[in-house]
């Protein structure tokens, strides 16, 4: 990318980014992060060799597009403090990357004639396999959209909706999934460790064949998760007697359950912030 990018918050999903972008070619001297906290600047400019500042102002001024980064609960106080700024705000393209904010508050915070696209990335960015979702405000143009999916690309995979509400689905389908996963996975591996394997063990266990069979998934994409689930479920055999037990106890239903609460959660969030 050549755009001059400023991340306002230098956390975990900023720093993915960073390194994700510059991975991908961009100049480090056109990256600029803003933190209040001293030695996380210190830390993204001895990894990143970008410039790293604690006055949003300055990050801003020099900048295209602007990442907010910062946590749901401090937009507010950092969006007014940027619009205090008195800086021609019009001219850039302003990617959120917090949830539950909606656009209209956003637009609300900085300014309507501000662009604004908002995202839902996810914690596996942090090692270059993201999903995240993306929305766009009606004032955003094609180039500015072209631009935050580059930028969202630089750690994984995007998938762009068409009605806000539907970041809350991409939340439960992939923002907040991870979790689901981890969780599943310490059932295993806990379950492993009372039948007598070390922790070590029980994890390498199950976490090479969640990899695996993640990766599978990944190098079949023309076959139904279905099939690949039925490919390895032998009639009358052990994983069908496992999958027996997971479908009379309702997994299905227990899934839809929990991504139902995670989007009505993220509903209410947005009445929150």
């Amino acid at each position: 990318m050549t755009a001059r990018i400023a991340f306002i918050g230098g956390g975990n999903m900023a720093s993915s980014l960073i390194g994700g972008i510059i991975a991908n070619g961009a100049d480090a001297s056109n990256i600029t992060a803003s933190d209040p906290n001293l030695e996380q600047q210190q830390k993204l400019q001895q990894q990143f060799a970008i410039n790293v500042t604690a006055d949003n102002g300055q990050a801003i001024a020099n900048s295209d597009i602007v990442v907010l980064a910062v946590k749901p609960q401090l937009m507010a106080e950092v969006c007014q403090a940027i619009k205090d700024l008195g800086l021609d705000l019009g001219a850039k393209l302003f990617i959120s990357i917090a949830a539950g904010i909606s656009v209209k508050r956003l637009k609300g915070l900085l300014g309507e004639h501000v662009a604004i696209v908002r995202t839902m990335p996810n914690t596996p960015a942090l090692v270059g396999r993201g999903m995240t979702g993306l929305y766009a405000a009606a004032d955003v143009s094609s180039e500015q959209a072209a631009s935050a999916e580059q930028l969202m690309q630089a750690v994984g995979e995007t998938c762009w909706v068409e009605q806000e509400d539907e970041i809350n689905h991409i939340i439960a389908a992939a923002g907040s999934a991870p979790a689901y996963f981890f969780l599943f996975m310490e059932a295993m591996q806990q379950h492993a460790e009372q039948l007598g394997f070390s922790p070590e063990q029980a994890r390498k266990l199950v976490q090479q064949a969640a990899l695996g069979s993640a990766e599978l998934v990944a190098a079949n994409p023309d076959l139904e998760l279905a099939t690949l689930r039925a490919n390895v479920t032998s009639k009358g055999g052990t994983t069908a007697e496992a999958i027996r037990v997971f479908e009379e106890q309702g997994v299905r239903k227990i899934v839809a359950n929990a991504m139902d609460a995670a989007i009505a959660r993220g509903r209410e969030m947005e009445s929150l912030f």
